[in-house]
C-alpha cells in the first residue's frame, strides 16, 4: 500500500526520516512492529539506567545526593531498604535492570518479526492476528484494541497492589520501614474524593497528591485497577455509542495520538505535583527535600506531551481539508 505524506511534518523536503511513523499510519501490522519497537527500547533505558545506577552507588550516601534517579523508585517500592530507609541490598535492584535488559531484547526481536517476517496489513495474515487488523474509522475494532491496553494497564496497577499487601510490602515513610498494607482503604468517598480534591472533608487545591497515607494509595490503586479492567472488558464488548462518537469522531491516527498525548500531559502535571509536594509516595528518604529539577523534568515533559497534543490535533484538521 502506498502511503502518502503529503501532510507530514516531513513533506516537500528532502529529510525523508522526518516522516517517521506517519509513514506506517495505514500499516497496521508495520505499525504494530514500531510500537512493539519503541517498548524495547524504553525497556532497554530502564534496564540499563538502573545497572548503571547500581554500579556508580556509594552505600551510606542518600540516593539524591548521588543524582541517581530511578533506584529511589525501587526503594519506595521496599526492595533493598531496611529501617530508616537504609539500602542495605542492591542485588534487587540489579536483578530488576537485567530483568529490563531481558525484556527489551524479546521485545526489540518481537518488533523486527512483524516488521520484517509478517504482512504490512494484519488482515493479510489471518488467525488471531488478523482480529487486530485496524481502521480508523471502525470504532467497533478500536474499541476492541484499547480495551485490551485497558486491562493490560489495570494488571499493571494490580501488581502494585499485590507488592504491597502479600510480597514484602512497600516502604512508608511514616513509620520509616517497609510494612505490608494490610487493610488498604476501600471506602469510595475517600478514594474519588481525591479526584475533586477532598481530603479529610475539606477541600485541598493538591488533588490526588494530597493523599499522607499508603493505605489510601493502594486503596486508589485496587479501584483504579478494577476499573481500568472492567472498562478494558466493555470496550472490547460493546461498541462506543453514538454520542461518545459525535464528542471524538475518530477518523485518523493522527486524532488519536493527539488524544493520547493530552492524557500523557495530563498524568505529567499530575506527577509534578506528587514529586514535588508529597514525601509518602516519594519519600524524603529517597528524594530528598529540594526536589525542583525532578519537577521541573516532569512539568516540562508535560508541556511537551500537551504541545505534541495541539500540534497532532492541528495536523488532523488539516488532514481532513
Amino acid at each position: 500500500m502506498a502511503v502518502s505524506t503529503d501532510k507530514t511534518f516531513a513533506a516537500n523536503t528532502n529529510s525523508s526520516w522526518l516522516v517517521g511513523n506517519a509513514r506506517l499510519t495505514d500499516l497496521s501490522g508495520q505499525l504494530l512492529g514500531a510500537h512493539i519497537a519503541h517498548a524495547g527500547l524504553i525497556m532497554f533505558w530502564a534496564g540499563s539506567c538502573t545497572i548503571l545506577e547500581v554500579t556508580r552507588f556509594v552505600p551510606g550516601v542518600p540516593m539524591y545526593e548521588q543524582g541517581i534517579t530511578l533506584l529511589p523508585h525501587l526503594a519506595s517500592l521496599g526492595w533493598g531498604v531496611g529501617a530508616g530507609g537504609e539500602i542495605v541490598d542492591t542485588y534487587p535492584y540489579f536483578v530488576i535492570g537485567m530483568l529490563h535488559l531481558v525484556a527489551s531484547a524479546v521485545l526489540g526481536a518481537g518488533g523486527l518479526f512483524h516488521v520484517f517476517r509478517t504482512p504490512a496489513i494484519l488482515r493479510d495474515a489471518g488467525g488471531r492476528a488478523a482480529k487486530f487488523h485496524y481502521e480508523w474509522n471502525e470504532s467497533k475494532q478500536l474499541g476492541l484494541i484499547l480495551g485490551h491496553h485497558l486491562i493490560i494497564l489495570g494488571l499493571g496497577a494490580f501488581l502494585l497492589v499485590l507488592k504491597a499487601m502479600f510480597f514484602g510490602g512497600i516502604y512508608d515513610t511514616n513509620v520509616g520501614d517497609v510494612r505490608l498494607i494490610d487493610n488498604p482503604t476501600l471506602d469510595p468517598q475517600i478514594i474519588f474524593g481525591y479526584l475533586v480534591g477532598m481530603k479529610d472533608g475539606v477541600w485541598n487545591p493538591l488533588g490526588m497528591a494530597s493523599v499522607d497515607n499508603l493505605e489510601d494509595v493502594i486503596g486508589g490503586h485496587i479501584w483504579i485497577g478494577a476499573i481500568l479492567i472492567a472498562g478494558g472488558a466493555w470496550h472490547i464488548v460493546v461498541k462506543p455509542f453514538g454520542w461518545i462518537r459525535g464528542i471524538f469522531p475518530i477518523k485518523h491516527g493522527e486524532e488519536i495520538l493527539s488524544y493520547s498525548l493530552l492524557g500523557l500531559a495530563l498524568m505529567a502535571f499530575i506527577s509534578t505535583a506528587f514529586v514535588g509536594l508529597n514525601t509518602t509516595v516519594f519519600p524524603t528518604e529517597f528524594y530528598g527535600n529540594e526536589r525542583l529539577t525532578l519537577t521541573n523534568v516532569q512539568f516540562f515533559l508535560g508541556i511537551l506531551a500537551f504541545l505534541g497534543f495541539v500540534w497532532h490535533g492541528w495536523r488532523y484538521r488539516q488532514i481532513k481539508t
